[in-house]
């Protein structure tokens, strides 16, 4: 056999020399320890009793719900369809609407002191109607996205889709503060419509089956409800559905009401028990 030009023995040799430090790093991966996994949670997860599904109209882009003196308040969204409506429970009808100014996309609504509340998607325009005839108030700007809105008798609250919610004066309507939302001390992105349950904020999680349960003077995650299977296969039938998106609450009949975005149903639910967290090791 011929012996190899000094340049490709050198070739060889850098060659070699590369495969063994490979070979070295290699190595001292798979002798590194795993990383240790987080502790299990100890937040609980409460699921749910339906207790009645009522018509809802499958062309509305949920997007703020609330429930106020026997009826529902929506907002829905999309681009050219973004409007404001006053919903009879029982029926779904449509009692009451205003259209939104196709050159925004509708996000959440709130009501105070018999006005409602409503911000847009990236517009960052917010607009106050007359409760009661829907006439436009006033427009307000915020920068950021808007997402949701609640109350909590103090502040009106706005969540833009990050891991903070965002505390409004309610007569200014410019914010106050800022709260960052945690579980098990790590952010909760994605926040979106909102709803001021028996001194929590309920949150949607956007792209989830879950509402977050936050403690509004920590911030942190106390509970979450699942709502994994809520709407079946028969009402997704013929239906196009997308996310799980509003929250309302009768706080006058202790009542919890959740829908979707495009969904032909909404529900009233009764949380049930959680589950025992598993202990920390």
């Amino acid at each position: 056999m011929r012996a190899p030009s000094p340049r490709a023995a050198g070739a060889f040799l850098l060659k070699l020399l590369g495969l063994l430090a490979l070979a070295h790093v290699a190595g001292a991966a798979s002798r590194a320890p795993a990383a240790a996994p987080p502790p299990p949670s100890t937040i609980p997860v409460y699921r749910y009793e339906v207790l009645h599904a009522y018509p809802h109209d499958a062309n509305a882009f949920t997007q703020g719900l609330f429930y106020d003196q026997g009826v529902l308040y929506e907002s829905t969204g999309l681009q050219g369809r973004s409007s404001v409506r006053k919903v009879r429970l029982e029926t779904g009808e449509v009692l009451q609407q205003t259209n939104l100014s196709p050159a925004v996309f509708g996000e959440g609504i709130t009501h105070w002191d018999k006005r409602l509340v409503g911000v847009t998607w990236q517009s960052e325009l917010g607009y106050v109607l007359d409760q009661d005839s829907f006439a436009v108030q006033q427009l307000f700007n915020y920068k950021g996205e808007g997402w949701g809105l609640t109350q909590d008798g103090q502040s009106i609250i706005m969540s833009d889709g990050s891991a903070e919610l965002r505390f409004l004066d309610p007569q200014t309507l410019q914010e106050r503060r800022r709260l960052r939302v945690t579980a098990d001390g790590r952010p909760v992105d994605q926040l979106n419509e909102l709803e001021w349950v028996e001194g929590e904020i309920y949150a949607n999680i956007w792209q989830s089956d879950r509402i977050a349960r936050i403690d509004p003077a920590s911030g942190k995650v106390v509970g979450w409800i699942d709502l994994a299977g809520l709407l079946g296969a028969k009402e997704r039938a013929g239906a196009n559905p997308d996310v799980l998106n509003g929250i309302a609450y009768d706080s006058a009949g202790k009542r919890l009401f959740v829908t979707g975005k495009l969904w032909p149903k909404l529900y009233e639910i009764r949380l049930a028990a959680p589950a025992k967290p598993a202990p920390r090791r």
